[in-house]
């Protein structure tokens, strides 16, 4: 009986939320932080100078692919501001918040949304990346996303008035979305997901026909782009046996990355044993953060081989690798991404992560706020030739996923897509924090909606004048003092330079 009370006494159930003290919270809060406040942007006298937070996080990307990175933010305003997302965390930690934190996205960008397959095969609309996840305040990741409508808005032209009405029905989205997840039961939010093939069916009802056919044709072009499509892309059939096609300076397979550097070395430390095995010892780490049945799975499959791939705008920069796995046959591929986790750049403002290793990081906060997460997700951690240790995590790539172009949205098709994110933003923070407080505190009125108008567009006069500065150092020069090689990897790869081509190698 000792031992039995002993047990019963060390448990920790944890504290129930309880509706009411949530919604008094949140009512409590209007007071101490008015709507019009979340409105107000003033950069502080001391604001850091946007082009050296770019240059201070290059530091722990590979310097070669540094000018890469630069010259897709240099394509437009909009394009800058996916790739800024520590400056705007910069930003925001020095504006107020009603201290409610929530499982934050931490790059909530209306880019960073789009279609998935879930692993029932059925296509859902959710946040697709999760780099810079971390706890923190719900207003960030609302007020990144209702800024970045207003500059998607302005990179296409359209007008005040227009940019006004999707900003307001994006965070309309967030604030109704939350109202409703405020009146479910905890199962009942956990489980709600934005299904295109049904609860779609609400949204899509809203579309013009023109609009509903143009969503039905990234739906099925989705569906259309997985796993098999990927190895159909991106690989050839080279004895009998799947490899993956050299597309430089985009997509460059490892073979080609170590074979000058081991000629110019007179060495064969990455012959074809060797490549095996690193393999190997990568999908041996990551199969370890899988559960059983998920690593039964996977050992089913043998790697034939692996490449380094550029992805992303803001990701440019950070290793990324594909791995093919064959299984019965080379009919039978299975195409992981494996891409570098770094420190989210909320970190600095918020406190470190509870995750020693990043990649834990980002695959617990993706599976905390996604409605529906790749199966195969999962996480591990290699040595790096510097001495430091890299961080990765592993997802199936192109899992069903469909992107939508927003430069060839019209005014309503961008009102109705923010009014999706808003509402798919709004399901993240009510998995993971006080649903009941923050809906309070929202309300029924449209003043919350009406600030957020007023800082988005403060917020992308900021943006205009940060892209400014930074488009002054990368026509200067300044920013490529980080790294000599001003061509980016195409050079590295032409001049087969042994050092900036090991620095890509995963281990």
């Amino acid at each position: 009986m000792g031992l039995r009370k002993k047990l019963i006494e060390g448990i920790d159930l944890g504290e129930a939320r309880s509706k009411e003290a949530g919604e008094e919270q949140g009512k409590a809060q209007r007071e101490q932080v008015p709507y019009k406040v979340h409105g107000q942007w003033t950069p502080d006298p001391n604001r850091p100078d946007p082009v050296e937070l770019l240059r201070e996080q290059g530091k722990t990307r590979v310097k070669v692919l540094l000018p890469l990175r630069y010259e897709r933010m240099s394509a437009s305003a909009f394009a800058f501001y996916r790739g800024g997302a520590l400056i705007m965390a910069s930003d925001l930690a020095n504006t107020p918040t009603t201290g409610i934190n929530v499982q934050a996205c931490g790059d909530a960008h209306i880019s960073n949304f789009g279609l998935f397959l879930s692993p029932e095969r059925r296509t859902v609309f959710d946040i697709n990346d999760f780099d810079e996840t971390l706890p923190g305040p719900w207003e960030w990741d609302i007020k990144r996303l209702a800024a970045s409508v207003e500059i998607c808005g302005l990179d296409n032209g359209f007008s005040k008035k227009d940019r006004k009405e999707a900003v307001l029905e994006c965070v309309r989205g967030y604030r109704e979305g939350m109202a409703a997840f405020a009146e479910m039961g905890n199962m009942e939010v956990w489980f709600e997901h934005l299904d295109i093939d049904t609860l779609g069916n609400s949204f899509l009802e809203k579309y013009s026909p023109d609009s509903t056919k143009a969503a039905s044709k990234v739906v099925e072009k989705s569906k259309k782009k997985d796993n098999q499509r990927a190895a159909h892309k991106l690989t050839e059939v080279y004895d009998g046996q799947l490899r993956i096609i050299s597309e430089p300076p985009l997509i460059v397979p490892l073979r080609d990355l170590v074979t000058q550097a081991n000629t110019k070395l007179n060495t064969e430390r990455f012959d074809e044993k060797t490549l095996k095995n690193l393999m190997g010892a990568i999908l041996k780490k990551y199969q370890e953060s899988l559960p059983s049945d998920r690593r039964e799975l996977v050992r089913e499959y043998t790697p034939v081989d692996m490449a380094h791939k550029v992805v992303g705008v803001g990701s440019v920069g950070t290793r990324a690798w594909i791995i093919v796995l064959q299984g019965a046959d080379e009919n039978d591929p299975l195409v992981l991404q494996v891409k570098e986790a770094q420190q989210s750049v909320l970190e600095r403002f918020v406190g470190k992560s509870k995750y020693q290793e990043c990649g834990h990081r980002v695959v617990s906060g993706q599976r905390a706020i996604q409605s529906t997460s790749d199966m195969l997700l999962g996480w591990l951690t290699l040595p790096g030739l510097d001495g430091r240790p890299k961080h990765y995590y592993v997802r199936q790539l192109w899992n069903g996923k469909g992107s939508i172009d927003l430069s060839r949205l019209d005014p309503k098709q961008l009102a109705r897509l923010s009014f999706a994110c808003g509402w798919t933003l709004a399901h993240a923070h009510a998995r993971t924090g006080d649903r009941f407080a923050i809906a309070a505190y929202l309300g029924d009125s449209d003043k919350f909606d009406k600030a957020m108008v007023k800082f988005a567009r403060a917020y992308a006069k900021q943006n205009e004048l940060d892209y400014q500065r930074f488009m002054e150092a990368y026509k200067s020069g300044e920013l490529s003092e980080q790294n000599d090689t001003a061509n980016g990897l195409a050079q590295v790869i032409e001049q087969g330079k042994e050092q900036d081509k090991e620095e890509l190698l995963p281990v």
